[in-house]
């Protein structure tokens, strides 16, 4: 008989290893938040439920189970009645920990490693390993499209006592985030939290954007990219678990349920229905509801208020936004005055979006004035936005057009109409200006006059301004790079010394105060502020903590440098220092948004800590201005973005430094750091009060920073945080029903109280009502789990 032959054997493929350790225990992982590693960890003991430190590790064989959890269900051969090697010892068991959470990482893109539970097993429970010396483990392919096979590590040992259950959960969850059309589970503060404790000397290893620390939510059709970030953080259990209760539906620990909390919650969730009833009505009347009139009104208030109106403007917007060249406006606004109807669709629309941005800032004496100079206002933006909208109309591809389209895009985000959607106008704007070769410097094009090469240029640097932003404000990528365009910055000149004749032009020194200084600030850290949004939105960006401190180090210098060219005495207005300073230092605090959290529980990460609350107190405490105030209590877009991260930025770290205080000992020792966090939700809530007055038609701002600070207050009295916070928010929507019901009957609102502004700098005074186009602060980061829009009956809440 022949011999046959032997097989060869097979190469063994290497392990590979994961970066981040799985040290949490299990009920933490699977709820995805953060945890102690003590034993048992606080959450469990708060929550009352068994902590088990349980890896996960590779599996001997690659078949699936069958849908049981009894292990004597199994056919007699079957791999998983394989004898459990011994238990670890004691010492060895954090040395497996680490292993088995590396090898964990595989699980996500390949196999599952999921202990069974033995038949007739017994342990001693001495250490959480210890306690699953039984088990038995198996790994099961996810359809992920991996074929290698997983082999065990000589040392691996049995651990866990997860049940099938357990398994069919995690294979949902799988298929689920591989599906494409759902979110990734894994927070970005665990990984990242993970990743800061695995290496001590680069602080936090680069970590793919594409993969678990994108969180591709689709919420309301859109992709919110990091935009989630705060979902992660511990501190506002209470708070989502009180709105879920809200909404309908239960809370995860099930708190809430008393009979006093559950007459709150249900009283709160009466007054959130009249909340929205009342929205929907009050915004009936919007122009987008309907198709707008052919001929739109289009007749501007008298002239003497028109002119200053259009001064206002150039006074303000237009030394940041460059547009428009001032001497060649005026002569163009006097056209329009000597013949309004005779004069070419772009001139008039131009002239009236000029008179209309400007209007925001003017002081009424009537409100019903205002009002009705309001209604004016918001048909001309959706007459621009109409007629920029012409199919196949080539007159709109022209400086004339390009400047059309910038001020209705500053327009939109000074009444906050479709403030949350810029990013995607800017896309055409971007490539309609590039159809224009504005991404080539002038001195490269022929017969150019200098006139309109330093248009061109102003124009160029303001539509980057409104990409960078924008793409913050979104999470989207910026869709432009400096490698794209070659355009010079323009000339530090004023206005009244270029004219059509000019032919050559002399730039003022830098430290002299021209109409371009502001842009010409801006610009300067255009490119840091560039590359801040490209690594966070980047698909595939690595977000390590070496290149986030080098970003801000050199976003500080440009801060400081701005600080030292316009600064105040040398002409330039508090209104231009806080607009220029809001567009720069709110990049701060996205940038830092993955470490600043970790400071509580990593020191290594509480640089970013500072930086950010820092940026954060100081986007809500601006020079005293009556115009800016108001524009930050009616903005959209930009002007709601920013303070909604900073009030984010200020409410986790009042409520992490209370319970802090709370646990050393020092509640009602030192309270002067507290009170001062306290002063500030307390201003950002008179300020959101005031966005609701002003014609803003959602309420969710105001009920979370009232949540927010009901329960720092009842952490410092030792009272039922979980009444303490049903009563707030029931009280917030009270109040804002009542707002929200004088808008609906009456049109107008009551003059603003200015006391809670006062403090933060921002003196609202008679600001303008606006009918309904008030912004969603966009609270879905703080909810990973609850949908905001479109959940449990009340339709989206932020229509």
């Amino acid at each position: 008989m022949e011999s046959q032959p032997h097989p060869q054997p097979q190469p063994r493929r290497p392990q590979r290893r994961r970066r981040r350790p799985a040290l949490s225990c299990r009920e933490c992982r699977r709820r995805k938040i953060k945890c102690d590693h003590n034993n048992p960890c606080a959450h469990c003991l708060r929550h009352k439920t068994r902590c088990v430190y349980k890896p996960y590790t590779d599996g001997l064989d690659d078949r699936a189970i069958p849908r049981t959890n009894q292990q004597h269900d199994l056919p007699a051969n079957s791999p998983l009645r394989q004898t459990a090697s011994p238990p670890p010892s004691d010492s060895s068991a954090p040395r497996q920990l680490a292993q088995a959470g590396d090898r964990d990482s595989d699980n996500i893109n390949g196999s599952i490693s999921v202990p069974l539970q033995g038949s007739n097993s017994s342990t001693p429970c001495g250490t959480p390993l210890a306690a699953a010396t039984a088990a038995q483990t198996v790994s099961i392919r996810a359809p992920l499209g991996r074929s290698d096979l997983r082999q065990p590590l000589p040392d691996q040992g049995p651990v866990g006592e997860a049940t099938f259950r357990d398994l069919l959960f995690r294979i949902q969850r799988l298929e689920e985030s591989s599906a494409g059309g759902s979110r990734i589970s894994d927070s970005p503060l665990h990984g990242a939290n993970a990743r800061s404790e695995a290496s001590a000397v680069s602080l936090a290893p680069p970590l793919p954007a594409g993969s678990q620390e994108w969180q591709a939510v689709l919420n309301k059709s859109r992709d919110w990219g990091r935009s989630r970030w705060m979902g992660g953080a511990n501190e506002f259990t209470a708070i989502i678990a009180c709105y879920s209760e809200i909404m309908g539906k239960s809370s995860k620990d099930g708190s809430f349920q008393g009979p006093e909390a559950s007459a709150l919650i249900s009283q709160a969730g009466d007054f959130l229905r009249k909340c929205k009833n009342r929205a929907r009505s009050i915004k009936t009347s919007r122009p987008t509801r309907g198709l707008p009139s052919p001929g739109f009104g289009n007749a501007p208030p008298s002239r003497e208020m028109a002119d200053a109106m259009a001064n206002l403007y150039l006074e303000s917007f237009e030394s940041t936004y460059r547009i428009l060249h001032l001497p060649t406006f005026w002569v163009e606004y006097q056209r329009y005055w000597d013949n309004p109807e005779g004069v070419a669709p772009s001139l008039r629309l131009k002239v009236l979006l000029v008179i209309g941005i400007g209007s925001s800032l003017y002081n009424y004496e009537d409100r019903a004035a205002a009002l009705r100079n309001i209604d004016l206002v918001q048909q001309w933006i959706y007459a621009a936005q109409t007629w920029l909208s012409g199919p196949l109309e080539k007159d709109r591809l022209d400086i004339s057009g390009l400047q059309i389209y910038c001020l209705s895009i500053l327009a939109r985000q000074t009444f906050s109409i479709g403030g949350d959607t810029i990013w995607i106008s800017i896309g055409s704007l971007i490539h309609s200006a590039m159809q224009l070769g504005l991404h080539r410097d002038p001195k490269y094009l022929q017969a150019i006059s200098v006139l309109q090469a330093e248009l061109r240029r102003r124009l160029w640097y303001t539509i980057l301004e409104f990409i960078v932003q924008s793409s913050l404000d979104s999470w989207m990528p910026p869709r432009i790079s400096f490698d794209e365009f070659d355009t010079e910055p323009p000339s530090n000149i004023n206005d009244d010394v270029l004219d059509e004749s000019t032919t050559e032009l002399q730039s003022c020194p830098k430290g002299i105060l021209t109409a371009t200084s502001v842009q010409l600030a801006l610009i300067d850290t255009l490119s840091v502020r560039l590359q801040i949004v490209q690594l966070l939105n980047g698909l595939h960006s690595e977000l390590s903590y070496d290149r986030v401190l080098s970003l801000s180090s050199d976003l500080i210098d440009a801060l400081q440098a701005c600080s030292r060219w316009v600064k105040d005495g040398d002409g330039s207005t508090p209104f231009h220092r806080n607009l220029l300073d809001y567009l720069i230092r709110r990049f701060m605090i996205p940038l830092h948004y993955s470490f600043s959290n970790q400071a509580r529980t990593n020191p290594l990460f509480h640089y970013s800590l500072k930086l950010s609350l820092d940026a954060a107190l100081a986007m809500v405490s601006p020079e005293p201005d009556h115009g800016f105030a108001r524009l930050m209590a009616t903005g959209g877009g930009v002007f709601r973005e920013g303070v909604r991260c900073a009030t984010s930025a200020i409410s986790l770290e009042l409520l992490a430094h209370v319970e802090t205080q709370r646990l050393n000992g020092t509640l009602h020792r030192t309270r002067q750091y507290r009170d001062f966090l306290k002063q500030a939700v307390r201003d950002l809530i008179s300020l959101s009060e005031e966005r609701i007055r002003q014609g803003e038609t959602n309420v969710k701002n105001h009920m979370f920073l009232s949540m927010i600070l009901a329960q720092a207050e009842a952490v410092e009295a030792g009272v039922s945080v979980e009444l303490r916070v049903g009563r707030a928010a029931r009280d917030s929507l009270e109040l804002c029903n009542t707002l929200l019901k004088m808008r609906e009957d009456t049109g107008s609102m009551p003059s603003p109280d200015d006391a809670g502004l006062g403090a933060a700098g921002m003196e609202g005074g008679q600001g303008m009502g606006l009918e309904g186009f008030g912004p969603a602060f966009g609270w879905e980061s703080f909810f990973p789990d609850v949908g905001l829009g479109h959940c449990w009956g009340f339709g989206n809440l932020d229509s």
